[in-house]
């Protein structure tokens, strides 16, 4: 009996010693998270900068990081980090985007041929847009973007649309960061938070020269399921692309915009003329 008292005792300290150790353990497994959260929202970051979203030391991020690559949740592009395909998978974006692929080329060409300039279309990857897929035009001097290029979503017609359609954390994060001006008519942190509402509520969006100098856009989005799941830009030289041409351009897209919609939600073959 006088050997239960003591064994009493260290079963109550067990868990008071133990204690210190699981708060360790769920620090470091909330750090991972975090230092995950910011490849996931970024779309495409660098370590600096998931440090400074994630509150820790460079070198505790990269320890994270390699972890994450093992598991496939995080990949490597020549210096910065992206979602891996397996945090895609889960996130449901990678079907999206398959189907998308898949689906957009013929319509794309459509809006091409229609317009007799490039045609695009993005989808937001965290805080930033991607070009997903594009048929380019058959002038000498055109627009063009490289399949799975990263945008900045506060410049360009499409990437605009795109933020406006995000959710506010999204929204909040981008206006919260440094924007680099692109050009002179890349548009500021101020200009950007009066015209989400604008940009909602109008349905389009035609830039001028916010990513590339002389260019014009006009975009439209396209929702499905009861959300945008991408933008659809066409996009040219400013001579070519007047007043005339951006109201066909819009109805064009419009028009598109609505049969993409029906493909997603219905699983109909697209019909392209």
């Amino acid at each position: 009996m006088s050997r239960a008292v003591p064994h009493e005792h260290d079963s109550h300290e067990t868990p008071s010693a133990a204690r210190p150790a699981a708060s360790g353990a769920g620090v470091s497994f909330q750090r991972g998270l975090n230092v995950l959260i910011s490849v996931a929202e970024s779309g495409e970051t660098r370590v600096e900068q998931i440090a400074a979203d994630a509150g820790i030391p460079v070198s505790t991020v990269y320890r994270y990081l390699r972890t994450l690559r093992e598991l496939d949740l995080v990949e490597e592009r020549s210096g910065t980090y992206a979602p891996g395909w397996r945090l895609l998978e889960l996130s449901g974006q990678h079907l999206t985007h398959t189907r998308l692929v898949e689906l957009g080329h013929p319509l794309l060409q459509e809006l091409t041929d229609a317009t007799g300039e490039t045609a695009v279309l993005t989808v937001r990857v965290g805080s930033q847009a991607m070009c997903l897929r594009q048929t380019q035009s058959p002038h000498a001097v055109r627009m063009a973007f490289r399949i799975n290029q990263l945008l900045p979503l506060y410049a360009g017609a499409g990437q605009r649309i795109l933020l406006a359609h995000a959710p506010p954390a999204v929204i909040d994060r981008v206006l919260g960061r440094p924007m680099r001006a692109i050009t002179d008519r890349t548009p500021d942190r101020a200009c950007l938070a009066r015209e989400m509402e604008r940009i909602r509520a109008g349905g389009f969006l035609i830039s001028h020269g916010e990513l590339n100098e002389g260019a014009v856009a006009v975009a439209v989005p396209v929702t499905a399921m009861g959300e945008v799941v991408c933008a659809l830009t066409v996009a040219g030289p400013e001579p070519r692309c007047g007043p005339t041409w951006r109201r066909q351009a819009r109805a064009r897209l419009r028009a598109v915009s609505a049969r993409l919609a029906e493909i997603l939600e219905d699983g109909v073959t697209p019909q392209t003329g």
